[in-house]
C-alpha cells in the first residue's frame, strides 16, 4: 500500500522527516518496507533557470544555428541554439551546464559544454518536450514571467513532489488501508489533531433526479448510500489530482472517476460513478441474481454468476457486482452528464467469495473483503459529491439516500488492569493509558480500579478481545519502551524446545569439514609476552596462573589467535604452508578480581587455495575466500546477514567488525606482519574470530521449508562510480532497504580503480536478482525497483550510474 508524506501532512501537520515518521509507523505496527520520491516531472527542473536573450545571431557556420548570448542571472552565456524561433528579448528557460534533463520521450542527457561548429555553447535553451512538460516542440519555450534571471523554472510551474511510503499492511489492519487510516495513527504517535475536509458547503442544488434504491439483503449489505449529480462535464483530471493518483501507481481515467479512486485512497471508503442516463426505471436495488446470469464487467470478460453474488441492479439488469467491478455499459463515459454516485458497506464474507470465485482482485474489493467503516459512507459520500462539482461542473440533484436499517454498534471489550500491567510486562500510568486509547478513538466507560469497558468503534475490525485493546496499549507507548528484566519470562502456547550448543557445534565442524578446514585444539595456558607485545591484548585483563609451571604457560589466553599461530608455525616449519583451521575454545579475562570466560570460534587461512597443478595457475588464499565460509556458517546457523565495520586496528592490516543490529558477533581480516612475526608466522593470514554463545543464541532451528517459486527470476546490472571510502555493505543495505521483498540477492562481478575513473574514486558493476513469489514481474515493477535503487545510491553515496 502506497501513502504520500505531502497527503498525510494535510491530515496531520507534522514537521518530522520522511525517515522519521518511517520509523514510527513501523514501531507501530504499519511497516514501512520503502520510501520512494514521486516527481510530477522527472528532475523536478533542477539546474534549470529563467534566463533573458540578450543577443542573437546567425551561426556563422551552420544556416539552421543561432548564436546567442542569455543572461542567466549569475553571468551571461554563449548557448548554440537550432529553434527557429529563438529572438534577442525573449524570457526562456535553460538548462545549465552540468543539468540532466528527462524528455517527455526518449533517454536523460547531462547539459555538457561543448563546442558546436566551432563555437562554444554553455548550456541548452530548452523546448517543452526537453523539460518532460508535453510533448511541443517546434521550437523553445518563451516564458510570460517577471521573475528576475537566474529564477528557478519550476516557480513558473505547478509541479508536484512527494516522498512515498511503501507499507506492507498486515491483513487485520484494514482501518489503516487509506491516508486517513494512517493518520489516525500519527494522530496517538504525535499526539496532534486530526485535520478533516470540511463539508459545511455540501447541500443539494435540487431534486431534479431521484433515483429509488431497495435493498433487499440487509445482511451482506448494511448500509447503502447514494446521490445524483447532473449537469457535469467528464474530462480530464486537473494537474495535482492527476499527480496524486501516479505516486499511487494509479493511471489517472476523468475527473469523476478519479474522485472516486482519491476518496477510496484517502478515506478507505470505496466509491462507485454510475452513467444514471442508462438506469432503466430510475431505480437501484441491491439484491442477489439468479444462479446462470451472464454479466460482463468492466474489463470486458463475460462472467457466469453462481447466485451468491450481491449485485447493484436497475430494474431490468445488472450493473455492477457489489464492492468488487462495474459493468461494462454502466460507468462514466466522455458522453455522461449526470451519475448515481454509490458509497456502501458491503460485508466482508460475501465480497471475499465472490472476488476469490471470478478472481477479480481490486482497490475496492481489497477493502471491503477485510472490512470498511460502516459510518464512513455518507461523508465520504458529501466529500466525493463537492470535488465532483468543483472539478466536472454540474448540480447535486438529489438529497443523499441513506440506507441503513441497523446500526453497527461500537464493540463492548472488558478490559482488566491486571492483564495489561501482565502482557505489556510494565505497569503504565492508568491515565497515560486512558490518553493513549482516547487518541485511538477507543472510549473508556465504567471505569475503576481494576479495569474498564472499552468502546471501540466498528472501522477497527481488528481489535474486539482484551488482548487486542491491550496490543493497541503497547504498540501507541512503545515496543522499546518496556524494559528487559533480569528475569525473562514470557507466556507462550507453542513449545519451544531449548537450543543444544553441542549439536550446533557438530554442525558447524561437519561443514567446515567439508570445505576443507581442519580443527585444532590448543592449550588454553599461553604466554604472558603476547600481552606485553600486541596492542590489542590488555595485559591487565590477563587471568595469571600463581602455580605456572613456566612463562610460556604463564596465563590464560585472551583470544584464540597466538595458540593458533602457533599451529600455523609448526605447520609451515614443515613445509605444510597451504592451511585451512578452525577451532572452538574457551578465552578468559578479568578486571577488578571479576573473572569472565567465553567460548569463541576461530578461522585461520594461509597459503594458496589449491595445490600446483598442470591445468590452472596457483590462487593464493584471500579474504573473499574466508569472507564466504563465515557467511555460509551464518546460513548454517539460520542467522541473517551481518552489517559490517571497517577495521583498521590490531592485529589487523585490514578487517571487518560484524554485527547483528547492535551485537559485535565477531571480526575477520588480515592480519598484521607484526602480529604473525609475534609468532615466527612469515606468510599472510587471514584470521576470523566469532563468539560463539552470540551466534549460539542467535541461531533459528533449522526446520525451514520454502516451496521453489513458480515465476521467474530477473537480473539486472548497473555500473556505478563511487567514492572509494563506500563498501559494498553500504550499497548492499541501501539496496536491500529500497528494494523491498522483490529484492532477492546482490552480487559484485567487477571492480575497477584505475585512471579512467576520478582520483579517490571506484566503478562498481552490480547485479541485483529480483522474483516475485506470486507473479511474474513486468517490466513497469522492475523499471519502477531498479529506479528506486539508482535514486537511494545517488541520494546516499553520491553515486553517478553509468546509462
Amino acid at each position: 500500500m502506497k501513502i504520500s508524506i505531502n497527503r498525510l501532512k494535510d491530515f496531520i501537520p507534522f514537521e518530522q522527516s520522511t525517515e522519521e515518521i518511517s520509523d514510527l509507523l513501523t514501531a507501530s505496527g504499519l511497516e514501512v518496507e520503502g520510501v520512494a520520491t514521486f516527481e510530477s516531472v522527472k528532475g523536478s527542473l533542477r539546474g534549470v533557470v529563467v534566463g533573458e536573450v540578450i543577443s542573437c545571431e546567425p551561426h556563422p557556420n551552420a544556416d539552421k544555428l543561432s548564436l546567442t548570448k542569455v543572461d542567466i542571472g549569475s553571468e551571461i552565456v554563449p548557448i548554440v541554439c537550432g529553434a527557429p524561433n529563438v529572438a534577442q528579448g525573449q524570457k526562456v528557460p535553460v538548462a545549465r551546464v552540468g543539468t540532466t534533463l528527462y524528455p517527455k520521450d526518449g533517454t536523460a542527457f547531462e547539459i555538457k559544454k561543448a563546442k558546436i561548429r566551432g563555437e562554444v555553447s554553455m548550456g541548452m535553451i530548452c523546448a517543452e518536450d526537453e523539460l518532460g512538460l508535453g510533448t511541443g516542440h517546434a521550437g523553445i519555450m518563451i516564458l510570460e514571467t517577471d521573475l528576475p534571471n537566474g529564477s528557478p523554472a519550476a516557480d513558473l510551474f505547478e509541479l508536484h513532489t512527494t516522498d512515498v511510503l511503501e507499507i506492507g499492511l498486515t491483513p487485520n489492519r484494514a482501518d489503516a488501508a487509506s491516508h486517513l487510516g494512517v493518520a489516525r495513527d500519527l494522530k496517538a504517535l504525535l499526539h496532534k489533531p486530526l485535520v478533516l475536509p470540511d463539508l459545511s458547503d455540501f447541500k443539494p442544488d435540487n431534486q431534479t433526479l431521484k433515483i429509488q434504491v431497495t435493498v433487499a439483503d440487509t445482511q451482506d449489505c448494511p448500509r447503502y448510500a447514494g446521490l445524483t449529480i447532473s449537469g457535469l462535464k467528464v474530462g480530464p483530471s486537473p494537474g495535482w489530482l492527476q499527480d496524486y493518483l501516479k505516486a499511487l501507481d494509479l493511471e489517472p481515467i476523468n475527473n469523476v472517476v478519479d474522485v472516486t479512486n482519491f476518496i477510496l485512497h484517502d478515506l478507505g471508503q470505496p466509491l462507485h460513478a454510475f452513467d444514471a442516463g442508462i438506469i432503466k426505471g430510475n431505480e437501484i436495488q441491491v439484491k442477489k441474481l439468479a444462479a446462470g446470469t451472464k454479466f460482463v464487467t468492466l474489463d470486458g470478460k463475460e462472467r457466469t454468476l453462481t447466485g451468491d453474488e450481491l449485485m447493484i441492479c436497475d430494474r431490468d439488469e445488472g450493473l455492477c457486482i457489489a464492492g468488487i467491478l462495474g459493468g461494462l455499459d454502466s460507468g462514466v463515459s466522455d458522453s455522461t452528464h449526470s451519475i448515481f454516485l454509490e458509497s456502501a458497506c458491503f460485508g466482508a464474507d460475501i465480497i471475499r467469495k465472490g472476488a476469490q470465485h471470478h478472481g477479480i482482485k481490486t482497490d475496492a474489493s481489497f477493502r471491503f473483503e477485510r472490512g470498511t467503516d460502516p459510518n464512513m459512507p455518507v461523508f465520504a459520500l458529501k466529500r466525493a459529491a463537492l470535488l465532483i462539482k468543483e472539478l466536472a461542473g454540474g448540480e447535486i440533484s438529489s438529497e443523499i439516500t441513506d440506507i441503513y436499517p441497523e446500526e453497527v454498534a461500537d464493540f463492548q471489550v472488558p478490559v482488566r488492569y491486571s492483564n495489561v500491567d501482565r502482557l505489556i510486562g510494565k505497569v503504565i500510568d492508568r491515565k497515560e493509558i486512558k490518553q493513549i486509547l482516547e487518541s485511538l478513538d477507543i472510549l473508556l466507560t465504567q471505569e475503576s480500579e481494576e479495569g474498564f469497558v472499552a468502546l471501540v468503534k466498528p472501522y477497527r475490525v481488528d481489535v474486539t478481545r482484551e488482548a487486542d485493546v491491550i496490543e493497541e496499549i503497547l504498540r501507541i507507548y512503545g515496543f522499546d519502551a518496556i524494559p528487559l528484566a533480569e528475569n525473562y519470562q514470557s507466556d507462550f502456547l507453542a513449545e519451544h524446545p531449548e537450543k543444544d550448543l553441542n549439536k550446533l557445534q557438530y554442525r558447524v565442524s561437519e561443514m567446515l569439514a567439508g570445505m576443507g578446514y581442519s580443527e585444532i585444539i590448543t592449550n588454553s595456558l599461553t604466554k604472558s609476552s603476547y600481552s606485553g607485545k600486541s596492542p590489542h591484548i590488555d595485559a591487565a585483563q590477563d587471568v595469571v596462573i600463581l602455580n605456572k609451571l613456566s612463562e610460556d604457560l604463564g596465563v590464560l589466553r585472551q583470544d584464540l589467535l597466538f595458540t593458533g599461530l602457533e599451529v600455523l608455525a609448526h605447520n609451515i616449519n614443515r613445509r605444510q604452508k597451504d592451511l585451512k583451521l578452525f577451532e572452538f575454545g574457551s578465552v578468559y579475562s578479568q578486571s577488578n578480581g571479576e573473572y569472565r570466560e567465553a567460548k569463541k570460534l576461530s578461522l585461520l587461512l594461509t597459503g594458496n587455495a589449491r595445490q600446483e597443478n598442470w591445468i590452472e595457475a596457483v590462487k593464493p588464499n584471500g579474504f573473499p575466500e574466508l569472507y564466504a565460509v563465515v557467511e555460509a556458517l551464518l546460513t548454517k546457523l539460520n542467522i541473517r546477514q551481518p552489517e559490517v565495520d571497517l577495521l583498521e586496528e590490531a592485529p589487523f592490516s585490514f578487517g571487518l567488525a560484524l554485527k547483528i543490529g547492535q551485537e559485535e558477533i565477531g571480526k575477520i581480516g588480515l592480519l598484521d606482519g607484526s602480529t604473525c612475526k609475534l609468532a615466527e608466522v612469515k606468510q599472510e593470514v587471514y584470521f576470523a574470530e566469532l563468539n560463539w554463545n552470540t551466534l549460539g543464541k542467535l541461531a533459528r532451528s533449522q526446520e525451514k521449508f520454502q516451496e521453489i517459486s513458480k515465476f521467474p527470476e530477473v537480473r539486472r546490472d548497473l555500473s556505478l562510480v563511487i567514492d572509494r571510502t563506500v563498501t559494498f555493505d553500504q550499497l548492499r543495505q541501501l539496496a536491500l532497504k529500497a528494494g523491498g521483498k522483490l529484492l532477492k540477492r546482490i552480487h559484485v562481478f567487477d571492480v575497477y580503480r584505475g585512471d579512467k575513473v576520478d582520483t579517490g574514486k571506484k566503478a562498481y558493476a552490480l547485479s541485483f536478482y529480483l522474483q516475485d513469489d506470486r507473479q511474474t514481474l513486468t517490466d513497469k515493477v522492475i523499471d519502477k525497483t531498479m529506479g528506486r535503487l539508482m535514486a537511494a545510491f545517488e541520494k546516499n553515496t553520491g553515486a553517478l550510474i553509468r546509462k
